[in-house]
């Protein structure tokens, strides 16, 4: 197994070993050049020389994410008893704690037996027929955002105006998770001096962008109940204002818990995600069922998680449809078309079934995700002895050629979202171009061992951790990039220059020397002429 150390990459840190590149550099950079480097599997140095690993093999990640762990026998098999598999390589445990510092003890928290109940009684709420019903609420958080926008340009000189996309789909996305999660208006694309919405922009990149060696080392070396203190009582910025936030968030979740949950008893209930948990949360015996402290950390899950993926996968997408006008005007051609179709059948609006449809639309959203996947990475450790199956052999630090890799328990793994995305073995030779027409190819998206639940793509992770509501960002996703395609052409700005691919839990846009500022992604918009 080859090390990280020569070829011109960072040697490790006496005290922190490889993480600082790791953590400080963008998002992927690292990854990719280990990649190239010294292949899928890379063995890195944590602190005081300790050895990690970083993966992006696509037979080892299927393992970790799909099989590693332990089934019941078949006698035992029940409902609510499935085994450990899938968890046998459990999340770091600085890395939980960052979760519950951001949304509690929530689903992005929990491992093992708590993650089982807490996403059985989550399911309910995330399935298909219910995220295809959000599609119209998506609809008119989109069709509110070009109201503003063609206002805004209406009355600009030359009918164009920079703006910072990145702010405005963060506040759409804060809109249509408020409305279709919890039957909340929130008002954040109507009033931008909103507490709530400005305590939530910009969290991520102020807590967790570009860290200095002292907070990794801290993070990574402290005791969990050091760090736990410290998130408490610490009167540094970022944790001052994660506590704000917490502070907020808690007070909002409170009262629609309780409101859902005095609808549910007077035999009331709407088909928003907080209704359909409650509802579920209730029918569910007494020992699976969430606590009040579960529920709003589930809440602040699907705040903070929900409407920052969303956004950032978003930015991604309208960033590469900016910088490649031939790409912009395809989909373009295709929305108008099945907008023709539509009016011809004589509805008014796209269905779900419409943004589905539209293969072109498909090809976009799967290649932006691929090449900018929000969440870049995922951090693992063995919670037992094991044995990594690997795609192909690779050549160890003695010479000697091996089909396997022996995990020994407690090892930390990174495992690389981003590199496997890149895999050109999985992706083709041209994995590092962005070409949306690979999805079209006759051979189609599968090769390899299957990872991801959209595209073989590892975006929203595998498994039993699989994004709960993938299907719910996906057709935001559609619904948003239709309509802000169909109504505006976006235009490259020279401010891109200085564009970041921001490491911060998600990747985020931001520009260099302003991440203090939070995401940015300038973009010059204009109306998209209609023949």
């Amino acid at each position: 197994m080859h090390s990280a150390g020569p070829c011109g990459l960072m040697m490790p840190h006496k005290y922190t070993g490889n993480l600082p590149e790791i953590f400080q550099s963008q998002a992927g950079v690292p990854d990719f050049k280990y990649q190239q480097i010294y292949g899928d599997v890379v063995r890195i140095k944590g602190p005081f020389g300790e050895d990690r690993l970083l993966i992006s093999d696509p037979k080892a990640l299927q393992y970790i994410f799909h099989t590693s762990g332990t089934l019941p026998a078949p006698s035992e098999m029940t409902v609510s008893n499935f085994g450990t598999q899938g968890y046998g390589f459990l999340k770091w445990p600085e890395r939980t704690e960052i979760s519950r510092i951001l949304m509690g003890r929530g689903l992005l928290w929990a491992d093992a037996e708590i993650h089982k109940r807490q996403r059985k009684v989550m399911l309910p709420g995330f399935g298909t027929p219910e995220c295809k019903a959000f599609v119209p609420i998506f609809r008119r958080v989109g069709a509110e955002l070009s109201a503003q926008w063609s206002d805004i340009l209406a009355s600009s000189p030359d009918q164009s105006a920079v703006f910072n996309v990145a702010s405005w789909l963060s506040r759409a996305t804060m809109d249509s998770i408020g409305e279709a999660a919890f039957d909340y208006q929130f008002g954040a694309l109507r009033n931008t001096d909103n507490e709530f919405m400005k305590a939530y922009m910009g969290l991520m990149s102020d807590t967790l962008g570009s860290p200095p060696k002292s907070a990794i080392f801290m993070q990574t070396v402290l005791p969990i109940w050091i760090l736990q203190l410290r998130s408490k009582f610490s009167r540094s910025r970022t944790l001052v204002h994660a506590r704000h936030t917490e502070q907020l968030a808690n007070a909002v979740t409170r009262k629609l818990v309780d409101s859902k949950a005095e609808a549910l008893l007077q035999g009331k209930g709407n088909k928003d995600i907080l209704s359909l948990l409650v509802k579920a949360n209730a029918s569910e015996t007494a020992s699976i069922r969430l606590t009040d402290e579960e529920m709003m950390a589930q809440m602040r899950t699907i705040l903070l998680a929900g409407h920052e993926t969303s956004a950032t996968t978003l930015c991604w997408v309208l960033l590469e449809l900016a910088r490649h006008p031939d790409v912009q005007q395809r989909l373009r051609n295709e929305i108008r078309e099945t907008e023709i179709a539509i009016h011809a059948r004589g509805d008014a609006d796209f269905t779900a079934a419409d943004l589905e449809n539209m293969v072109f639309l498909g090809a976009v959203i799967k290649e932006s995700m691929r090449f900018h996947p929000a969440l870049y990475q995922n951090y693992r450790q063995a919670a037992e002895d094991n044995i990594l199956p690997l795609s192909k052999p690779i050549k160890t630090v003695h010479g000697n050629y091996v089909n396997e890799v022996p995990i020994p328990k407690g090892i930390k793994i990174i495992l690389s979202i981003a590199a496997y995305n890149r895999n050109t073995e999985i992706f083709g030779e041209d994995a590092h171009t962005y070409n949306p027409d690979r999805w079209l190819r006759q051979s189609g998206e599968k090769k390899g061992p299957s990872l991801g639940v959209y595209g073989n793509l590892l975006t929203f992770a595998g498994g039993v951790r699989t994004c709960i509501g993938w299907r719910f960002a996906l057709y935001e996703v559609f619904a948003l990039t239709v309509e802000i395609i169909n109504n505006f052409e976006l235009l490259p700005t020279p401010e891109l220059d200085r564009l970041r691919r921001e490491a911060c839990l998600v990747m985020l846009p931001t520009l260099e020397g302003e991440q203090l500022k939070g995401e940015n992604l300038p973009l010059r918009v204009k109306l998209a002429s209609r023949d």
